[in-house]
């Protein structure tokens, strides 16, 4: 198997593993969210909210992620130095986690919801542009190894999480669920970073970290480039409305499952995880086929079929069948992200790929805030099922939107 990913790539399997440490620490990363969104339903129940109440945890968190965008990527292009930006978001997310067990009311879970969001937002910009300057060549590929840590994150954090809940509060479960976070920051930083790496890294990137910085004057010149490309302003639009759809699932499906559906904390571990064995399976093949024939029919693809897996979910009502369903959302839903975080570093200058990233998650951080709040209004009028259909609506119009952007091959930077 080694042998056939490594024709299938160029990469020899010891010069991956730098992408696949970066994608333990993603992994790491979307494990705080994923505790966070099997918690919702028990603090929701603990202290007597209702759902457009507990929608406002996760706007929070969207509304903080959204407001350190301009930071990040500025922080990341200028300062050049990705590892250790990605060790710090670890940490600093972790701590906030552990904290939030502490919480009696909601004002803790929302402090550090924001300092969540915020290092949500540092992660991205700093791990993506460093995969992609190390491998400009396979961005597609390595970047699906990047949302594939973020599946193990996604589909472990959920089950831990539902064991602990059997036994403990939502608290004590948030306490224990940090610890992990820390132990990914240690080992990414100690292996990207120290004096005994001197030899270069493949094909010619800096073995520190990334690229050296640059200045004020250069980085205002660069975003104002950015933000003046319609592709690239595009693909953010497109992104955006894709996200609305993902993230008001993670944080919907978890409501549905338990107060409209039955399931106990196990089977809701259970179900998740399922969701997210099918973005594993479909992310590598995804991001190593877009390297191939290009990005935009491999987006178009899985968000047609996305589409459509939402819009059946309220029909479903068995747990064996909805677990199933499931599965198929998540190898639609999840085969896509790197694709389109690869096309929009396939479209922005090499040295601007930190803000490039930044600008495309504060875009789906921006329009991710309304959904939690929206569609908690919409659940407590019209019922949890409802809301699914609004989340199909949102993947329709990202899906429409990939008709108008540019159909090109990807191109080293």
């Amino acid at each position: 198997m080694i042998a056939a990913i490594e024709r299938m790539t160029g990469l020899n399997w010891k010069g991956q593993g730098p992408a696949f440490l970066v994608a333990g620490g993603h992994g790491a990363i979307h494990w705080i969210m994923a505790t966070f969104y099997i918690l919702v339903p028990f603090i929701r129940e603990d202290l007597g909210l209702s759902y457009a109440e507990v929608g406002g945890f996760a706007s929070v968190f969207f509304f903080a992620s959204f407001a350190a965008n301009a930071g990040s990527g500025a922080l990341v292009d200028i300062t050049g130095r990705r590892v250790l930006l990605q060790a710090l978001a670890l940490v600093v997310g972790g701590a906030a986690l552990m904290a939030m067990g502490l919480a009696e009311g909601v004002w803790l879970i929302i402090g550090m919801l924001i300092f969540i969001g915020v290092t949500n937002n540092l992660w991205h910009p700093a791990a993506i542009s460093y995969l992609s300057d190390r491998y400009p060549q396979n961005r597609g590929y390595v970047l699906s190894i990047h949302t594939l840590g973020a599946s193990f994150g996604d589909t472990f954090a959920p089950v831990m999480a539902g064991v602990l809940l059997v036994w403990m509060s939502w608290q004590f479960t948030a306490t224990l669920s940090a610890l992990p976070i820390f132990a990914m920051a240690a080992v990414l930083f100690l292996n990207l970073t120290g004096t005994g790496r001197k030899k270069a890294a493949p094909d010619g990137a800096d073995p520190q970290g990334g690229q050296q910085g640059m200045s004020g004057a250069d980085y205002l010149q660069g975003i104002l480039q950015l933000l003046k490309s319609g592709p690239v302003l595009g693909i953010c639009l497109m992104a955006a409305f894709r996200s609305m759809a993902q993230n008001g699932l993670l944080f919907f499906l978890p409501l549905l499952m338990l107060d409209e559906l039955g399931f106990g904390s196990v089977l809701l571990g259970v179900a998740l995880m399922a969701l997210q064995v099918g973005g594993m399976i479909a992310g590598p093949v995804a991001g190593t086929l877009s390297d191939r024939i290009g990005r935009r029919p491999v987006v178009l693809a899985g968000l047609a079929a996305t589409t459509l897996v939402i819009a059946v979910i309220p029909a479903v009502a068995l747990p064996a069948p909805f677990v199933g369903l499931l599965a198929v959302l998540g190898f639609t839903l999840f085969a896509v992200r790197p694709v389109i975080h690869s096309w929009s570093l396939d479209l922005a200058p090499r040295e601007m790929g930190g803000s490039a990233i930044s600008l495309l998650f504060g875009a789906q951080a921006g329009f991710s805030a309304l959904v939690p709040i929206v569609g908690g209004i919409v659940a407590d009028t019209w019922g949890l099922g409802t809301v699914f259909f609004l989340l199909a609506g949102a993947m329709a119009v990202s899906t429409g939107i990939v008709y108008v952007l540019p159909s090109r091959k990807p191109v080293a930077a």
